[in-house]
């Protein structure tokens, strides 16, 4: 048997390295906000949190200065992009809002839902509650609707890639299954 001593507390670096052994989803959130299309990048997106109702998480930043601006939209979209979107994703994820859309269609729904052409697959959702957790803050979505690739109508310039795109290790990569 190995005894090891363990730390008092955990350093935020320590915490950052050990979570990046673990994959995680990447997805753009995103509403047209007073005639301006808003969005966030996030890698903390956890589908299948309930069924009845139909729900998933999100975890943001408190720090986030996009989040108060789109928790007030009636609707978001749930873009999950795919492993072909991973150099569009560092623009998604600018610190400069005005920069993020540059070059970029977004489809957006009637009541202000965007979300991102040829991503594998879309929901429509809106803010059903909100819990804080430390230096983030966990939101609930209620999904109103969902669109994957498989069977979906896609832009003729939209390419057919359905594998998911992950932040692992620090980095955005694609993730193919077997």
């Amino acid at each position: 048997m190995t005894t090891i001593a363990r730390a008092a507390a955990v350093s935020p670096d320590a915490l950052r390295e050990t979570f990046s052994h673990f994959p995680q989803a990447v997805a753009l959130i995103g509403a047209e906000v007073d005639g301006t299309p808003l969005g966030l990048v996030a890698s903390t997106v956890t589908a299948g949190v309930s069924l009845d109702p139909p729900l998933i998480s999100v975890a943001v930043q408190t720090t986030s200065s996009t989040w108060p601006l789109l928790r007030a939209a009636p609707a978001l979209g749930v873009s999950l992009l795919g492993a072909h979107q991973s150099l569009l994703v560092r623009q998604l994820a600018s610190k400069d809002r005005a920069s993020r859309f540059s070059g970029i269609d977004p489809v957006i729904t009637t009541d202000g839902a965007l979300t991102i052409p040829g991503s594998p697959a879309h929901l429509w959702t809106r803010l059903y509650n909100e819990v804080e957790a430390g230096d983030h803050t966990v939101a609930l979505l209620e999904i109103l609707d969902t669109n994957s690739l498989e069977g979906a109508d896609v832009r003729a310039d939209d390419p057919p890639n359905t594998d998911a795109l992950v932040f692992h290790r620090s980095e955005f990569k694609g993730m193919t299954a077997p």
